[in-house]
């Protein structure tokens, strides 16, 4: 596993900040670390990173060890946390050339010119990075975790503040990075976890609240079962009488139907069977799920 996080526990005082929390990260995901402001995201990736010691449980990156091993972590994790820490008054590639001096590489002027074409900097790279705009100084920002080739990236709030066509251009950035590494990305813009992330871990109040594919957690935690039918043609809806499972209906449009169930699948064979018996052609039939957004917020409402 690229990151494996077991029993991972910070706590400040009285208050845990992470509360034995377990997820492992395997090459090539781009994983969505999602919760609300203060529920332990930042604290989380600080301990992975090993940047803020853990009070408990064990963090292991590319297979070291992050408590007995913190050098050969950081050699194998790019990070760029929230606050995206630059020297403004340097130039962008005299800042690259700092950093590729603290990870000591070979290889530093070829990696540099590598980072400023793949982070698209080249017509910014004479400039201090203070001149920058906000989406050019995070492109540093990963030109600088990526710098030294690690596997995995740690990437804490990379579009905050962006405009609309920095934040495409950032994403796929990340897409293209992510085909050949692993990213642990957190972020509070739906949509944009929806166009990068194959997976998402929710967290609340320091526990992990979800872990898995975003369509089987949108499924999974719909309070109701919802399908959405269209005919053909016009049908008798006083065969739906027929449909055990059939909670109720709502007619929403030309020989459309919203229909609600507490068991959809059972529901979804009824009306096809229903279907074949009074040789009915169906046009659709499909799940109703709910947003990412809408089950963020069900599993992080405070009650």
């Amino acid at each position: 596993m690229s990151i494996s996080v077991a029993g991972l526990t910070k706590v400040y005082g009285t208050q845990k900040a992470v509360d034995n929390i377990s997820f492992e990260l395997k090459k090539g995901e781009i994983v969505g670390f999602l919760g609300p402001n203060g529920a332990g995201k930042s604290t989380t990736m600080k301990m992975i990173t090993g940047y803020l010691p853990a009070t408990s449980g064990a963090v292991k990156v590319s297979g070291f060890d992050v408590a007995t091993q913190p050098l050969d972590v950081k050699r194998s994790v790019g990070y760029l946390p929230e606050a995206n820490p630059l020297y403004y008054d340097m130039y962008v590639r005299e800042f690259l050339e700092f950093s590729a001096g603290i990870h000591k590489l070979s290889n530093a002027k070829q990696r540099i010119e590598q980072m400023i074409d793949i982070t698209g900097l080249g017509k910014e790279a004479h400039k201090k990075i203070g001149m920058l705009s906000k989406g050019y100084k995070q492109r540093v920002g990963l030109a600088q975790a990526m710098l030294h080739d690690p596997q995995v990236l740690i990437l804490d709030e990379p579009t905050s503040g962006l405009d609309p066509n920095q934040l495409a251009e950032i994403r796929d950035l990340i897409l293209r990075i992510g085909k050949e590494k692993t990213v642990l990305l957190s972020t509070h813009i739906m949509q944009e976890v929806q166009a990068m992330c194959s997976r998402v871990i929710i967290i609340n109040n320091g526990k992990i609240v979800a872990d898995d594919s975003i369509d089987k957690i949108q499924q999974v935690n719909s309070t109701q079962g919802i399908l959405l039918v269209s005919f053909e043609t016009a049908v008798d809806t006083t065969l739906f009488q027929k449909l055990r499972n059939l909670k109720q209906y709502e007619a929403i449009g030309q020989n459309k139907y919203k229909m609600t169930t507490d068991k959809p699948e059972e529901l979804r064979k009824e009306v096809m069977q229903l279907a074949l018996n009074h040789d009915i052609n169906i046009s659709s039939l499909q799940a109703e799920t709910q947003s990412l957004e809408d089950v963020f917020r069900s599993l992080t409402v405070k009650n």
